[in-house]
């Protein structure tokens, strides 16, 4: 038995949180370079305001109906989110973080608990403990929990929490699902889906399993056997180490200064060699890339990428800035408005599987206590705290206009209580 627990509307809770003037307010949360809608409330939502819209096209409703405006702030959604999860993996054997705002439970060997009462308790201590309303849906399969946490977010009579067990409750909720809205059913299958006449999640449960198979691989098949109940997708409760990771930022305002491009992109390197030895691996390749404003067709364009290979897999920011700064010089030029650039770490190992090399200049050892003592000072005050010359001091130049006060993770941002 599984549970999934989704925060519901998790950027805008946050930030009702520590701003209760919001509740009952239509609110929505803007991506990066306050582009587009990530984020509503139920009133927004109600309003016709769509995921992922951009701000333009829904300026008139939001001038209309007064909502509230807000960027993304993701220092604090990131801490809130580490505080539910800890809450739930008080109360559970084994978690799966399956996203920001997401986390699988197992319930392997609570089968003679109250479940249902277990999913309201959940979502109760939740709401207690962070602020943050989660709902919480319980079932044989991850699948079938994601339905049923889905079908409890907007029912308050369930209080946070739906235990779908029975055979009639199934089916009739599935009668009430899109087929698109099941996890597994991407937009291509939907669209196969919708071609045979198989509108509802129930109607996909109805087909032929040979025809599953032949039409929608072992995926799709799983993801038949799900909705009927039967287990097919694994849990996993710890994160496997990322295969690529990448940094990358749209600018607010085209970058034509060579100093002002290094320290975001020497900043980009820095962030992804973070998380390249937080997860105890090392890079044998990167790629840093750059790219002009292609909106704008009257001025110069460019587009290039270039590929690093070192001598020797490394997770030394000392080594991958310099490397990445010396191909970025080759590829800037002058007169030249950059709207975006990044970093992709790549071909990555376990620390411990680095092939060494035999006239290596490179002080190893030196370097991996150096990149331990630098981010355990950055992970104790703040990240930044120490960093490269080269980077940026001011950090990722965005516009983030509607932005609200790290609340959890900046102490000059910490609220402050005064009692007479």
């Amino acid at each position: 038995m599984y549970a999934l627990a989704d925060c519901n509307n998790f950027f805008v809770s946050c930030e009702r949180v520590f701003n209760p003037g919001l509740n009952d307010r239509p609110v929505v949360v803007l991506s990066n370079n306050d582009g587009c809608v990530v984020s509503r409330s139920n009133r927004a939502k109600a309003l016709g305001i769509a995921m992922g819209v951009p701000l333009y096209q829904v300026r008139d409703i939001v001038n209309k109906y007064n909502v509230v405006v807000l960027s993304s702030n993701y220092a604090l959604y990131g801490d809130m989110s580490k505080r539910v999860h800890a809450t739930l993996r008080s109360l559970v054997p084994a978690i799966e973080m399956y996203s920001i705002d997401e986390a699988f439970l197992d319930l392997r060997g609570l089968e003679h608990t109250d479940l249902e009462d277990f999913a309201k308790k959940a979502s109760a201590l939740c709401l207690k403990n962070t602020g943050v309303p989660v709902s919480v849906g319980v079932a044989p399969t991850k699948t079938l929990t994601k339905i049923a946490s889905a079908y409890c977010k907007n029912r308050p009579e369930l209080k946070g929490g739906y235990y779908l067990y029975r055979r009639e409750d199934r089916e009739r909720i599935l009668r009430e699902t899109p087929v698109e809205d099941v996890w597994g059913i991407g937009r291509r299958y939907a669209a196969l889906l919708h071609a045979h006449s198989v509108r509802t999640a129930a109607d996909f449960t109805c087909l032929p399993a040979e025809w599953v198979k032949k039409k929608m691989s072992i995926t799709g098949f799983r993801t038949w056997k799900e909705l009927q109940g039967e287990p097919c997708i694994d849990f996993f409760d710890h994160i496997p180490p990322k295969k690529q990771i990448c940094i990358s930022r749209s600018f607010a305002k085209e970058i034509f200064d060579y100093e002002k491009l290094v320290e975001q992109v020497s900043l980009f390197a820095s962030m992804a060699g973070e998380k390249l030895r937080k997860q105890e691996s090392a890079c044998r390749q990167a790629v840093v890339f750059l790219l002009t404003n292609c909106y704008k067709t009257n001025v110069p364009q460019q587009t290039e990428s270039r590929l690093i290979t070192f001598p020797v897999a490394t997770s030394s920011a000392l080594e991958m800035n310099r490397a990445v700064l010396k191909e970025l010089s080759f590829m800037f030029r002058k007169g030249y408005g950059y709207k975006k650039a990044g970093v992709i770490f790549c071909s990555i190992v376990p620390r411990e599987a680095v092939q060494l090399h035999l006239y290596d200049p490179v002080d190893r050892k030196k370097h991996i206590r150096l990149m331990r003592v630098m981010d355990e000072i950055n992970a104790g005050f703040g990240r930044g705290m120490l960093a490269l010359a080269t980077e940026s001091a001011e950090g990722i130049r965005m516009n983030r206009q509607w932005c609200t006060p790290q609340y959890t993770t900046q102490w000059s941002d910490i609220p402050v209580v005064v009692c007479k």
